[in-house]
């Protein structure tokens, strides 16, 4: 249910600058437990600077190893232009591709290839972004004096996205490294509107070379440290993130899943709220970072934002234009003659279409789970997604946490889980293929078009949540309660249930 690739989401929407002298070695360690290595290769040629980064990375989920590789690089003239971008990650069995190359006219002709299928197109150069050495010679321009701040554009080639990130200077450091001491200059880089909720703080060289990077990653401390081959080659250890992101039941919830449930929430850190708003969730802020968030009610928002075009569109992940994908879609739902129906039966088909468990898979498309059938939560909801696309309906996938009475070994827990919300009517209702039903246990975080960034994006606060309270529904009789079709079901006094999408 979970991905464990959320670390590039660390490593690549706040990746500092790390354009270095020749070759560069790092290893890649949480909580001091070594997981990966990064090998960085810089060549300057007398008019263009070409930047290499190769990141291998192995994590376990639940006793399965889930090995990952995602190779960068940049061509940059020597004043920071950019010229070319390269992305090959490996989230499943196939590898994605990324390839971009400047044109004359100074657009950007862009190739992506995901689950074996690729689209071409073009992309103007956002104003001010900078890849690795653009950023490196930003970061030297500004200098290293303590207490300055400032804020950069940072290009991320795999998501073909801008990052900008508020920079501030802490000061200089002797740092512990593992081939011996430096004395460096040490930032504080937040992504720009997280409240600090996503960061990494590096210490630099005079060069602006990156010899040290520590972030937060589920409750772990990820840290990058420069050494030589040989460290970075070692074994190496056993890592379970997906255990660190569970989150502990306060009480035996299947009881609890037909009817709503207002939850009592605590968020440490003083991190903004990490709850979203929808028409079958309420978040309600109880000060002291403390959040009732009820969920399975009918109450459609107002203020809660209808389809937007990205929510019909295909992407890479969700290819809802492929010929296969609107084949399959039109099958299953037959002679439905309306939306609801039609989505009814593209969830029921494909809770047992996929048919394999797949913890080993990293994070695939629609096209790759029609051909392999292998996957859980987010291949579920990418490939419900896209089916919906191709018949008009408006969808969108909701990142989030539900319940399970034991999981990999754990009791009563929460785990990371991804499902599908579609418009209809004039509210948004939720499909659950994976566990067969949408029910008051799904508690949401966020919302995506079904890229991969934006699901690893919401998983990162895991750590912090804490649920205190669950209250059933026969507690709450002031409140309408809802269904998950779009209808209100259960009995009188304002008590009902969720429902089984």
């Amino acid at each position: 249910m979970r991905r464990s690739h959320a670390v590039l989401a660390v490593l690549l929407c706040l990746a500092p600058a790390c354009a270095l002298a020749s070759e560069t070695w790092m290893t890649v360690m949480l909580d001091g437990r070594k997981v990966g290595k990064l090998k960085i290769d810089r060549e300057a040629g007398p008019d263009k600077v070409t930047t290499s980064q190769v990141l291998d990375f192995r994590l376990t989920r639940i006793k399965t190893p889930l090995a990952m590789r995602t190779e960068l690089r940049s061509v940059e003239s020597t004043g920071g232009d950019p010229l070319a971008f390269y992305a090959k990650s490996s989230m499943s069995a196939q590898e994605n591709l990324v390839q971009g190359e400047v044109r004359d006219d100074g657009a950007f002709q862009v190739a992506n290839t995901v689950g074996g299928e690729s689209r071409v197109n073009l992309l103007i150069w956002p104003t001010g972004a900078a890849l690795v050495e653009g950023q490196r010679i930003n970061m030297v321009r500004k200098g290293f004096r303590p207490g300055t701040t400032y804020q950069t554009r940072n290009f991320d080639p795999a998501k073909q996205q801008v990052a900008t990130v508020d920079v501030t200077v802490v000061g200089d450091e002797v740092v512990d490294l593992p081939l011996g001491q430096e004395t460096l200059h040490h930032l504080h880089e937040t992504l720009a509107g997280s409240k600090n909720s996503q960061y990494v703080d590096v210490w630099v060289n005079d060069h602006g070379d990156v010899r040290r990077g520590i972030a937060p990653l589920l409750g772990f401390r990820m840290e990058m440290a420069a050494c030589d081959a040989a460290c970075a080659n070692a074994p190496d250890q056993d890592v379970d993130l997906l255990r660190a992101a569970m989150v502990e039941a306060p009480r035996p919830m299947a009881n609890l899943r037909p009817a709503p449930v207002r939850y009592l929430i605590s968020v440490r850190g003083n991190l903004p709220n990490p709850f979203i708003e929808t028409d079958e969730q309420q978040v309600h802020p109880m000060g002291d970072n403390l959040y009732q968030v009820d969920v399975g009610f009918a109450v459609p928002h107002s203020d809660e934002p209808g389809p937007t075009a990205e929510d019909l569109a295909p992407n890479p992940w969700v290819q809802s234009d492929s010929p296969d994908v609107i084949a399959m879609a039109k099958r299953i739902v037959g002679d439905a003659n309306s939306d609801i129906q039609r989505m009814r039966r593209l969830r029921s088909y494909l809770s047992d279409y996929i048919n394999e468990k797949g913890l080993d898979v990293g994070y695939a498309s629609a096209l790759e789970t029609i051909r392999n059938r292998r996957g859980d939560c987010t291949e579920h909801a990418v490939l419900l997604t896209a089916l919906a696309r191709s018949l008009g309906i408006p969808t969108r996938v909701v990142t989030g946490i539900v319940y399970a009475d034991r999981y990999g070994g754990a009791m009563r827990v929460f785990v990371p889980h991804a499902w599908t919300q579609a418009w209809l009517g004039n509210r948004w209702v939720s499909f659950d293929s994976a566990e067969r039903r949408y029910d008051s246990t799904h508690i949401a975080l966020g919302t995506g078009s079904g890229d991969p960034w934006r699901f690893f994006r919401s998983m990162n606060v895991l750590s912090s949540i804490r649920i205190e309270r669950a209250t059933p529904a026969s507690s709450l009789m002031d409140m309408p309660a809802a269904s998950g079709d779009g209808g209100v079901m259960g009995g009188t006094g304002g008590k009902g249930a969720a429902g089984a999408n």
